[in-house]
């Protein structure tokens, strides 16, 4: 059969299927239909009638269990046996040896943390080691009110914000602190934890530019982690660096999309202990066209002649600065965290922050205690006043008279942070974990004499390689209160400076 033959028989099928289609009832009224839909359009109608055909094929393919199984069963005395055999991972790192004699000396406190709290061995003890600042723990007033508030609303609303768990406590003490800072809105938290690791990933997304003092808390750095932003650090309080590193990360996007570019710095540095210079950030960030998130978790209640925080204190409008992030934990004596801002940042946080929309709302409690203890640093700044009277004080018996000690916190921070001065590291040869061990030794003493105190205590701080080479350095944590008098202060510290020096001295 040659190829005109074929072609022929090709063309007399055709012409017989075409009858036989044309036979069928309707089939005009189809060919109308595709030739009016389709506008003669081959390729469509090509497409269509894979469809047609798969979906034919897809009804007509035999029918199978979902429900078949596709792995190797296993007998009961088998499975015991690999679950004997099983070992899971621990959670958290085996206790050094020297965390284990810790834990075994760990003073235990009974009853409230008072400037003189009893320990669970009988003895009383002065209280230097909690941020009871301003002794709100003994006002009678904070407590009748704190009674009430949980006889008229119980002890949490058991629900989260923006649902039923907001209350009208909730919206006074969001107003409340709004005012004090001077800020245009607030919203509130119920955990001071949470507050600065959910507004950061609440604004910066993967791609957006975050440039950090690497000395900002663990809080911080979690919500640096969590936001996936691209991190430039600078050295820490050194704001020539930050330049440096602002201009280059100007130069470095400028051919790049336009990303969202933030500066975070705290106020108070949990690790260190010292201030922000905020005038210089606030120029630089309108000079180089940056955010500001301003982390005052250890400022807010502690610096400026209210209690403002460091934009008081330094003189700042607080409008200057997008996002202030604070604690109502702490000196207030309540709990929760807070952020104030303007009226989109604030709002855009009821929908997008993760720690307030999947969290239960703050204890009607705790906010009320918050409204008041603002309320009372406001009309009574005497006690803000007593305070760094206090402050000093302590300073004058341990800064300026110890030859072993520095403070590096701020003269206006309660939290006074001691460190070894550098000549007595090298003199002595200290390790960071000698020196830890030396400082415990410190704390022992001085509460074998009836001092309470403690360490810094800081998380692993090392998330990539950039930031490993910095560390904070071992120190003694001193919290001064107004609970206690002058003299008892001084005697306080004249206890601490001795137990350093006979501790330092000892030591070969």
């Amino acid at each position: 059969m040659d190829v005109q033959d074929v072609h022929g028989w090709l063309l007399k099928f055709l012409d017989e299927v075409s009858d036989s289609f044309q036979k069928l009832p309707g089939s005009s009224i189809f060919l109308r239909y595709v030739k009016s839909s389709y506008q003669n359009d081959p390729v469509r109608s090509g497409i269509e009638l894979f469809l047609c055909l798969f979906a034919v094929r897809y009804l007509l393919a035999p029918a199978y269990s979902t429900q078949k199984k596709s792995y190797v069963t296993l007998s009961d005395e088998e499975v015991d046996e690999l679950v004997e055999e099983w070992t899971p991972e621990p959670l958290v790192a085996p206790l050094s040896a020297f965390e284990e004699a810790e834990n075994e000396k760990r003073p235990v406190i009974i009853g409230p943390t008072g400037p003189k709290s009893k320990l669970s061995n009988g003895r009383t003890v002065t209280n230097l080691a909690s941020y009871n600042y301003y002794n709100f723990i003994a006002n009678e007033t904070l407590k009748e009110k704190a009674i009430q508030t949980l006889r008229t609303y119980g002890v949490g609303p058991c629900g989260p914000p923006n649902f039923y768990g907001t209350q009208d406590v909730h919206m006074k003490t969001e107003a409340d602190i709004a005012a004090h800072i001077g800020a245009s809105a607030c919203i509130i938290y119920a955990q001071a934890f949470s507050t600065i690791s959910s507004v950061i990933p609440a604004f910066s997304k993967r791609g957006d530019i975050i440039v950090a003092d690497r000395a900002v808390n663990y809080m911080v750095r979690k919500g640096i982690q969590i936001s996936r932003s691209t991190v430039r650090w600078y050295d820490h309080n050194d704001l020539e660096d930050m330049q440096r590193v602002l201009e280059r990360v100007v130069k470095e996007q400028a051919k790049k999309p336009l990303t969202r570019r933030f500066i975070v710095t705290e106020g108070l540095f949990e690790d260190v202990g010292d201030m922000v210079d905020l005038p210089k950030i606030i120029e630089l960030k309108h000079r180089y066209k940056f955010r500001l998130i301003l982390d005052e978790s250890w400022s807010f209640g502690v610096l400026g002649r209210t209690g403002r925080g460091i934009t008081e204190h330094q003189n700042v409008d607080a409008a200057e600065v997008d996002m202030i992030v604070g604690s109502l934990a702490g000196p207030l004596c309540a709990g929760g965290g807070f952020c104030v801002g303007s009226d989109e940042i604030v709002e855009h946080q009821r929908i997008s922050s993760a720690a307030y929309t999947f969290s239960a709302a703050l204890s009607a409690m705790l906010a009320t205690t918050a409204s008041e203890t603002i309320n009372l640093l406001q009309t009574s700044p005497d006690i803000l006043t007593q305070s760094r009277e206090n402050i000093k004080t302590m300073w004058a018996q341990l800064d300026p008279r110890s030859d072993w000690v520095r403070c590096t916190s701020a003269i206006e921070n309660p939290m006074m942070l001691l460190v070894l001065k550098p000549e007595v590291v090298s003199q002595k040869r200290l390790s960071v974990a000698e020196q830890e061990m030396l400082l415990q030794d410190v704390v022992d003493e001085c509460l074998a004499n009836g001092i309470l105190i403690t360490r810094l205590k800081s998380m692993p701080r090392a998330s990539n390689a950039k930031e490993a080479h910095w560390e904070p350095q071992p120190a003694l944590k001193v919290c001064v209160t107004t609970g206690l008098s002058r003299k008892e202060i001084e005697r306080a510290g004249i206890t601490i400076r001795h137990a350093i020096t006979k501790v330092v001295k000892a030591r070969k």
